[in-house]
């Protein structure tokens, strides 16, 4: 038990280790731009949501922190967005149908359009994921990305009731994206990194002032352009999966960028939500069950959460003392528990 890695809100000691994976993540991770000050920043304002009593109308953001338990390491990251596009516009392309036809000529044809909306705003975001590809193993992806809907289920009143991820899109190993190039770099005059690193820094009103306002023809695109539309990039495929697997769909809304899926879910309905429950905690020697359980406590400020192989009975769960303090817990308080994987 001594060697669980744990999930925590981020903290200003975490920014150079926080600087060497925005590095790492490499272009089209929008969320995380490699700039030292723009992290600062994300950190100071995720301190500031997880101290603050009552949430931000206008949204807030939380960052939480994987940390490897033997080093302390910071070894992944994952967000949570409360609410987008209420202090600038959050624009998506929304994938529609546009039918031309001549009943005189006989001709009746349908084109996909792509056109520019900000259908999501006032949405919730899960984003920011990333995990050191050393660490890409033993449930520590599951973790990172569940631990999100856990918070969220504790905190219920600080999310509205949907909920987005838009997904990195298709682009090679040195950052070019084919719907970029079809597309975008024909009204921005710019590389893609550029777009992206600009959009990572909040500098969205470019966005506004260069986009098309008209529908766009799909099949007018470059057919490269055409067939990235709605993928994800490779390392975002298990991510994708995991998403779906607690409730998420692709609704036909594309990132304007890379044109990655963006898929959306009722909060209600995502599974690690909907099927977690209390439980009390209790101190002594236990059992290892060959299923794995998400749990977390139920503090804010000191949030914390993990995987164990431990299974809840008749409404407790018994921990080693060890993880208890790591948890912040002590025999008697509640923590929140969900089987961490879809069970068929």
């Amino acid at each position: 038990m001594n060697d669980l890695n744990i999930i925590r809100p981020i903290k200003l000691s975490d920014l150079d280790r926080l600087c060497e994976i925005a590095h790492q993540s490499g272009p089209g991770f929008t969320s995380l731009p490699s700039n030292r000050t723009l992290l600062e920043a994300k950190i100071s304002a995720s301190e500031t949501a997880f101290s603050q009593a009552s949430p931000d109308p206008r949204g807030d953001s939380y960052l939480f922190a994987l940390e490897e338990s033997c080093s302390g390491r910071l070894i992944g990251i994952c967000g949570i967005e409360s609410a987008v596009g209420l202090r600038e516009p959050f624009y998506h392309y929304r994938l529609g149908t546009v039918v031309h036809a001549s009943r005189e000529l006989g001709v009746h044809n349908s084109f996909q359009t792509l056109y520019l909306c900000n259908d999501f705003t006032g949405y919730a975001e899960v984003c920011t994921l990333y995990l050191d590809p050393e660490y890409r193993r033993d449930n520590n992806g599951a973790l990172l990305s569940r631990c999100r809907f856990l918070f969220m289920a504790q905190f219920r009143e600080r999310f509205p009731d949907k909920v987005i991820a838009e997904m990195r899109g298709v682009s090679d190993n040195q950052g070019r994206s084919p719907f970029w190039n079809g597309l975008g770099k024909h009204f921005f005059s710019m590389e893609f990194s550029e777009a992206d690193y600009l959009t990572g820094s909040g500098n969205k009103v470019f966005i506004a002032e260069l986009m098309p306002k008209h529908s766009i023809y799909i099949h007018l695109l470059p057919e490269s352009a055409q067939q990235v539309i709605g993928e994800v990039h490779q390392n975002t495929v298990p991510a994708r999966k995991l998403l779906e697997t607690e409730g998420f769909r692709y609704e036909k809304y594309i990132d304007i960028f890379d044109g990655g899926p963006t898929l959306a879910c009722e909060i209600k309905d995502i599974r690690a939500i909907r099927k977690s429950l209390f439980v009390s905690v209790h101190t002594g020697p236990v059992l290892e069950h060959n299923c794995a359980y998400l749990v977390c406590n139920t503090q804010l400020q000191d949030f914390r959460c993990t995987v164990v192989q431990i299974a809840p009975s008749e409404g407790k769960i018994t921990l080693p003392a060890e993880l208890c303090h790591r948890l912040k817990v002590s025999d008697g308080d509640q923590l929140r528990v969900v089987p961490l994987k879809h069970r068929s």
